[in-house]
């Protein structure tokens, strides 16, 4: 049986441009996944293409039968106790289900004489072997369709009313993403006789609403989808080849304006304009010079947020009065077209240009006050009160870290007050960026200046750290007021719900402690946050601990440690996470040595005798050394250990590691040789002391039983 390739289309109002990628993708995914379940098309062979353009969804399936071949299925019936009698004569249990499978039960002999007997667990059951008739194309592919539509990752639908085609005019309603107008189902040149939301399948759909050559579309078959929309309907139907398009045009337009153009490609904006525009059409407009004034995020974002323009920066990265725009129309005389765009601009970056006149009239620290009445969290207070907190966790980091505490004050206090200006009002994501402007504008230094901007730093993975002491300083104590305000309050995330982005938070600590190799301790960071608060919330302490190690284990096992490695080293809690990175290499380093395996067991035999023998003294008295392998175990700690502990106290965790290794020898001696748990007291003692001496030493850098197989 031959095959042809299969063309479906659902042409509908415009689509939302943001989701539109993702729709497209699930359209095709989904029928072609039901054709191929169905039989009708092969993973082995056939192939899907997606479309999307803002007025379609398509997908086209290579290599597609008409009708699915016969398929032999073999059904399990009942046990044979079940469907037999005595005398092996089908039971009326049996015959039911004969009979309701579309079996011949006329002559009941011959159809039990058609069944299998096999074993079945302990049991023999009935088997009943069928032919299922292939699904036809027409069938099949309605019912594809049909999940396709149904499983769109539409977040909220529209109820539209459609006239429908019969007999007796009249309308019915229709819930979808957006009213659909048209549906084409070609295998080959053949209309295959489907419907959806609605409507009949054929062979036309429409093109450009402006440029379109002709009017309907008619596709004559499968292959001749995309080039026939192009040619006839000025379209570009393919989403990722649309995108190639307006990277290249934009990249021309830059180019043909000199060197000192650049674009700024955004990933986002670029996947929303391709949901925008059929045909692509870059056009070069400008605006007047007067508004570089005004800090250039603030351009950009409106250039970019309200109106998905393209700005161009020059070589230096300082953006210029010139941007770009996609145009859906390509009119010979695109005059009109520019001249349209940038009088809408205009008055966008008027109000930017308003917007940064008017709060420059007011500094910074004139508006702290107004924090008191921006809400922040109702069991935990105003944007104020917040302030407060972090600014005094702030002065706790400074004072460890030997800081000058003054500049750490003043921009933990202003750090916020941007969100009660007018800028940041219309541009939330200005947050931080403004306050930098405007504390440089109040003659505040560079230094406390990009501290308020970073103190919201590292946004997510990847991001920068803040560039000086002042804003990591900062940025801590904002991220441990949430961290040990949500937790305190009992708001911690569940699952993929993360409201007050806590794991992100408890990422960008992570990263500042490790990175900047700061001299702080997890735990008191955590304890000089907690009493800011009053009686706000209880003591969570603990379980923050616990989760900001968990988000730590987390990120080591994406860089490349292995798991045994992370457990090792962060059993121990180690409180400086600068030394993190330094135990990991050691422990790795030691793993790699022929005695890692030996003392690894052993250290994990000695954990368990010292858990078992509870609170153990690490105290050795060479007088109750009797035992030959107890008294060299003991002269080699003497002799290995206080080396091994230089090199610890150095932060040299290799070396430390390596220099300990030599006690494998005298430690597989001990245990080979000396009974732990003597029956006189003062030895068991003496020997279990011995051993928690031994582990002590050797547990410094990280639990080495964690590397034990």
């Amino acid at each position: 049986m031959t095959t042809q390739n299969l063309l479906v289309e659902l042409f509908v109002e415009e689509l939302p441009p943001k989701a539109l990628k993702k729709l497209g993708d699930a359209f095709a995914s989904v029928l072609f996944e039901q054709l191929k379940a169905q039989g009708l098309a092969s993973a082995d062979t056939s192939v899907v293409t997606a479309f999307a353009s803002p007025r379609r969804l398509a997908a086209h399936v290579t290599h597609v039968w008409r009708k699915a071949a016969d398929k032999a299925v073999q059904q399990k019936l009942m046990p044979v106790s079940v469907g037999l009698d005595a005398s092996g004569n089908a039971t009326p249990a049996l015959l039911k289900k004969l009979q309701a499978l579309g079996a011949d039960v006329s002559n009941p002999a011959a159809a039990v004489a058609a069944l299998k007997r096999a074993p079945d667990g302990k049991a023999e059951a009935l088997f009943y072997d069928s032919l299922v008739t292939g699904a036809a194309l027409d069938t099949g592919l309605q019912k594809a369709i049909e999940e396709a539509i149904a499983k769109l990752p539409i977040p909220k639908v529209m109820s539209y009313q459609l006239e429908t085609d019969c007999a007796l005019p009249g309308w019915t309603s229709v819930n979808f993403v957006r009213p659909a107008h048209g549906l084409v189902a070609l295998h080959g040149s053949t209309v295959v006789p489907v419907t959806a939301l609605g409507l009949k399948a054929g062979n036309t759909t429409q093109g450009h609403r402006f440029e379109a050559k002709v009017s309907p579309v008619v596709i004559k078959d499968a292959d001749a989808y995309a080039q026939t929309l192009l040619d006839d309907g000025a379209v570009i139907a393919s989403f990722g080849d649309r995108r190639f398009a307006i990277v290249q045009q934009l990249a021309q337009a830059a180019e043909r304006l000199g060197p000192g153009y650049e674009v700024l490609m955004d990933e986002d904006l670029l996947s929303e304009v391709t949901g925008l525009v059929e045909h692509p059409n870059v056009l070069v407009c400008e605006f007047e010079a007067q508004f570089l004034d005004v800090p250039q995020e603030c351009l950009i974002l409106t250039m970019k947020a309200n109106q998905k323009y393209f700005p161009l920066v020059d070589a230096k990265g300082k953006l210029t009065n010139k941007f770009l725009v996609v145009s859906n129309i390509c009119p010979a005389d695109a005059s009109a077209v520019i001249g349209g765009n940038e009088r809408v601009v205009r008055p966008r970056l008027a109000d930017a240009k308003f917007f940064f006149d008017q709060d420059r009239k007011k500094t910074l620290a004139s508006r702290v006050a107004g924090l008191d009445k921006v809400v922040y969290h109702n069991k935990l207070g105003s944007q104020g009160e917040r302030v407060q907190r972090v600014r005094a966790i702030a002065e706790a980091i400074a004072r460890r870290l030997g800081a000058e505490v003054a500049d750490v004050q003043r921009a933990a206090e202003l750090a916020k007050t941007d969100l009660v200006t007018d800028m940041v009002g219309e541009f939330p994501e200005l947050q931080g960026i403004m306050g930098r402007y405007y504390a440089l504008n109040d003659g505040l230094s560079a230094e406390v200046a990009d501290a308020i901007e970073d103190h919201y730093k590292p946004r997510f993975a990847g991001d920068e750290l803040p560039r000086n002491t002042i804003g990591v300083m900062v940025a801590l104590a904002d991220k441990l007021e949430t961290l040990v305000g949500m937790f305190g309050i009992g708001n911690l995330p569940t699952g993929d719900k993360d409201p007050f982005a806590l794991r992100r938070h408890a990422l960008g600590v992570i990263r500042m402690l490790v990175e900047k190799d700061l001299p702080l301790g997890l735990l008191e960071l955590v304890g000089d946050a907690t009493p800011v608060f009053g009686d706000k919330i209880t003591h969570a302490s603990a379980a923050l601990v616990d989760f900001i190690y968990d988000r730590l284990a987390g990120s080591l096992r994406e860089q490349g440690y292995s798991a045994q490695e992370v457990e090792a080293v962060l059993a121990l809690r180690p409180q400086r996470l600068g030394d993190v990175s330094k135990r990991l290499s050691a422990v790795r380093a030691f793993a790699a040595l022929p005695e890692a395996p030996a003392l690894a067991a052993a250290n994990k035999r000695i954990s368990n005798i010292l858990k078992k023998a509870g609170d153990v003294d690490a105290h050795v008295s060479e007088v109750l050394l009797r035992e030959a392998a107890e008294v060299a175990l003991y002269a080699a700690m003497k002799e290995i250990a206080p080396q091994a502990n230089s090199q610890f106290e150095a932060g040299d965790y290799t070396a430390s590691l390596q220099t300990l290794a030599a006690l494998r020898a005298p430690v597989d001696a001990f245990f080979d040789g000396v009974m732990v748990n003597a029956e006189e007291m003062d030895l068991r003692l003496n020997r279990q002391g011995l051993l928690k001496s031994l582990h002590d030493a050797m547990n410094r850098v990280a639990d080495l039983s964690r590397l034990a197989a």
